[in-house]
C-alpha cells in the first residue's frame, strides 16, 4: 500500500470511530454544548396561546399525570432522549435551573425513551428533575418531531420560549424571564 492510501484509511477509521462509537456520542455532546445559544422568546406577535391542556402523561413510578394540572401555571416542558446528543448537552443547565426553580414553575421533562435507558442516564448523572412519557397525543402547538424541543408557557397558557436544538438554558436571560413570568 502506498502511503496515501494508508493515511486515507486511518482518517476514515478514526472518522467512523468519532461516528459510530461512545467517543462519538461524547464528542457530539461536548461540541452542542459548546455551540449551544440563549434561547429566545417567541416574537410577542407570534406568540400562541395553548388552545388545549389536554395532555395525557405518566411519570416513572406510572402515576399519570395530565397538563390540564398545570393550568394557570408557568411551565417549562422539554421534550428529549438520552441517545440525543444535543439533549444530553443541555440537561446539566436543566438540572441546575429545575433546582432553583422548581418550586415556582412545573417542570415536564418528556422522554421519548425507552424507560431502562432513561432510569440509568438520570441514575449515572445524578439527575433528579421529573420525567414523563407521553400517554396521548400533544396539543397541536405542542408538537414537535426534533429533539430536543423547549416550550415556557405563561401563566395565561402563552407559549413564550419554543426551541429546538441544545441552548444553555441557565443563562442570565432565561433566569431574568423565569423571575418576570413568576413574578419575583
Amino acid at each position: 500500500m502506498k502511503r496515501r492510501q494508508i493515511t486515507n484509511i486511518s482518517l476514515l477509521l478514526l472518522l467512523a470511530l468519532l461516528l459510530f462509537s461512545p467517543l462519538g456520542f461524547h464528542l457530539k455532546v461536548w461540541v452542542n454544548r459548546v455551540l449551544s445559544f440563549n434561547p429566545t422568546p417567541v416574537e410577542e406577535r407570534k406568540q400562541e396561546i395553548l388552545s388545549s391542556y389536554a395532555w395525557r402523561l405518566v411519570d416513572r413510578e406510572g402515576s399519570g399525570y395530565d397538563l390540564s394540572h398545570a393550568k394557570g401555571k408557568v411551565v417549562f416542558i422539554n421534550i428529549w432522549a438520552s441517545w440525543c446528543p444535543p439533549c444530553v448537552a443541555e440537561m446539566p443547565d436543566l438540572q441546575l435551573l429545575y433546582k432553583d426553580y422548581n418550586k415556582k414553575v412545573v417542570f415536564l421533562f418528556i422522554a421519548r425513551d425507552k424507560k431502562e435507558r432513561v432510569g440509568a442516564f438520570m441514575e449515572e448523572n445524578q439527575y433528579d428533575f421529573p420525567i414523563f412519557y407521553e400517554l396521548g397525543s400533544s396539543p397541536r402547538q405542542l408538537s414537535s418531531n426534533s429533539l430536543p424541543t423547549t416550550y415556557i408557557l405563561d401563566r395565561q397558557g402563552k407559549i413564550i420560549v419554543s426551541e429546538t436544538g441544545a441552548a444553555a438554558w441557565n443563562s442570565k436571560a432565561t433566569r431574568a424571564m423565569l423571575d418576570e413570568l413568576v413574578g419575583s
